[in-house]
């Protein structure tokens, strides 16, 4: 068979249906990775890599423990730089930029919700969600105050600026988390995780939120996960990285369906051949 594993059970290069916009071959893509490989050392992650990304779309990234996913997201804004190959957001080559200064306006355009939310201890609820405020605008306190108890509200934390975080629940500790992201009115959010932890119930609100965080904020998000109950909820399209390289891109119904070995074994949660335990 001549097609590259990042071909396979693809649904195609088209817009999904229900991407925002208008029809699906007049969309383009919004972040677009090409051929990307990287290693660390002896260890190969990922193996060239293409994926696009349209605009007002959730997709989904799954994959085992270790597999890449944190390290193809973490390009985006900066953390990670690719050993070959090219990534570009609105056309942006995100290969060029060196410093931070270059980096400065698209990591401002980008929340990050961190695996584990990753709040400020020392700082309040409000505070936390307040510092991207601080750091990189000159909102007047008045402003930035008005702007945090909008982003809680968003999140359903309003009236909780005063709290501490460890005041607060798993499930709202992400909330905050989330309204941190939002912070400076992002065009496109990474969720690293963002079920990790929580109890059944709670990871369904919180997938209740990033699907509503989609419709009503009209942004572009990347879901990094391992839990299909997620990737079923907020999915428009998903892709499953296995071994440096996409086996799968395409709906949730599609993936249900795909023959291939890695899906089954990853919907039935089967340990690979080759796993020693």
């Amino acid at each position: 068979m001549s097609s590259s594993p990042n071909s396979l059970y693809s649904s195609g290069p088209e817009a999904p249906a229900g991407v925002a916009g208008s029809g699906r071959a007049a969309v383009s893509p919004l972040i677009s990775f090409r051929g990307i490989h990287k290693s660390f050392g002896d260890n190969v992650v990922l193996q060239g890599v293409d994926l696009e990304i349209f605009p007002g779309e959730t997709m989904v990234i799954l994959g085992r423990s270790g597999s890449g996913k944190t390290v193809l997201t973490s390009m985006l804004v900066g953390l990670t730089v690719p050993d070959q190959g090219s990534i570009q957001v609105e056309g942006r080559e995100l290969t060029a930029l060196t410093s931070d200064e270059d980096w400065r306006d698209l990591r401002l355009e980008t929340g990050y919700l961190f695996q584990g939310s990753a709040l400020y201890d020392s700082m309040t609820v409000g505070e936390n969600v307040a510092f991207p405020m601080v750091h990189h605008t000159k909102w007047s306190e008045a402003e930035t105050a008005r702007r945090v108890a909008d982003k809680l509200s968003q999140v359903g934390l309003a009236g909780t600026e005063g709290m501490d975080p460890s005041e607060l629940s798993g499930g709202m500790q992400r909330r905050a988390a989330l309204a941190r992201s939002l912070a400076l009115d992002p065009q496109i959010i990474i969720y690293d995780e963002p079920t990790s932890g929580l109890d059944p119930i709670t990871g369904d609100e919180i997938a209740h939120l990033i699907r509503r965080m989609q419709r009503v904020l009209q942004v572009t998000s990347i879901v990094v996960t391992h839990d299909l109950r997620l990737a079923e909820m907020v999915s428009d399209r998903l892709v499953l990285l296995h071994e440096g390289q996409w086996v799968f891109q395409g709906t949730f119904a599609e993936f249900h369906h795909c023959p291939h070995p890695e899906v089954r074994r990853f919907l039935h949660s089967e340990p690979q051949e080759n796993d020693s335990q």
